[in-house]
């Protein structure tokens, strides 16, 4: 059994695997971290709407599980599920892996334009931290997973988060930055 935890602007008891965007990380699915502090960043605050965590218990002892680590399948399964390619992974359950950071399209755009190779833009991939993305895939994996509680985040905890998400990504753009001018000197 383990927690999971979905950010967003509503309470979600049941979650619909079927809702969402095809060209997500991992394709279609819904996305959950094990990760609280991780939840609270992951949501961007929005006029008029509350940022609500959703907490759940998942039972993944009966489901097919797939685990990406930061390598090459990884990166080719999320460059194709970016381009909405067929889902290598479809008949999984659920999906954990890293979540590909913000630069990832821009990443994408310069292997296409034959700027880098694939194996520069993995480098830059592996660049920083991550956080851990589950996605629930199919309408089974909803089924083993139960809703707990959900919590509306108060403005001291969301500008912590906000903060916190400043300072990562700060953190990221220069060693972002770092690595790309390695390659100038290539």
């Amino acid at each position: 059994m383990i927690t999971l935890y979905h950010s967003g602007y509503v309470t979600i008891e049941k979650p619909d695997v079927h809702f969402g965007r095809k060209n997500a990380d991992f394709g279609q699915g819904f996305y959950t971290t094990d990760d609280p502090e991780f939840a609270c960043r992951w949501v961007r605050e929005k006029a008029g709407s509350d940022i609500i965590i959703n907490r759940y218990e998942l039972d993944e002892s009966a489901l097919k599980i797939k685990t990406l680590e930061r390598n090459s399948e990884w990166f080719e399964y999320i460059f194709a599920n970016r381009r909405v390619k067929p889902d290598a992974f479809a008949d999984y359950d659920l999906i954990i892996g890293p979540i590909a950071n913000d630069t990832i399209y821009e990443t994408f755009g310069i292997i296409t334009s034959g700027f880098l190779s694939e194996e520069e833009a993995m480098k830059l991939l592996m660049v920083g931290d991550f956080s851990r993305q589950i996605v629930l895939k199919s309408v089974k994996a909803a089924e083993h997973l139960r809703f707990v509680s959900s919590e509306i985040l108060g403005k001291e905890r969301i500008e912590i988060s906000r903060k916190k998400y400043l300072e990562d990504n700060e953190k990221f753009q220069t060693e972002f930055a770092k690595a790309m001018k390695e390659f100038e000197r290539a």
